[in-house]
């Protein structure tokens, strides 16, 4: 199974892609882990060899973790902030502990969508590999 990702691996969509890298698998295959340790990328997919190396997430997934967080947590804070008459005390011991929870928890799918947004569109020396056109027919433009 080593090799290049059978045509029938690789993802149909971008959206396919995405979800694969969000959920911490090959976005190439599917098959293997994407990541090693929390955020360390593995080096080569051990089910299709696709190359992760030339991924350069950086910081960009800490700001998705960040973003996302903060607008999730928006109309809970406003509700408990309007309606709820807590101290600022009892505010800060819910918000807090759950905002760091939260961004923890959004971190590595970020970083795993991230990686394959750069697969996908051939980014930082990626080379995306296609499915044959046959494969597409009822495939999305954007495919």
């Amino acid at each position: 199974m080593h090799g290049e990702p059978a045509q029938s691996r690789l993802p149909r969509s971008f959206w396919e892609a995405v979800g694969r890298g969000a959920l911490g698998r090959c976005p190439a295959c599917g098959e293997a882990k994407l990541f090693r340790r929390f955020l360390k990328p593995v080096f080569q997919c051990p089910a299709c060899d696709e190359d992760w190396r030339p991924q350069q997430a950086d910081d960009f997934p800490a700001y998705v973790s960040i973003f996302l967080t903060g607008h999730m947590l928006a109309p809970l804070i406003i509700a408990l902030v309007k309606d709820a008459g807590l101290s600022v005390g009892a505010l800060v011991a819910i918000i807090v502990p759950l905002a760091i929870v939260m961004m923890i928890a959004l971190l590595q799918p970020a970083k795993g969508a991230i990686i394959t947004i750069q697969w996908w569109f051939d980014m930082h020396g990626f080379v995306r590999k296609r499915r044959a056109p046959a494969d597409l027919r009822d495939a999305p433009p954007w495919a």
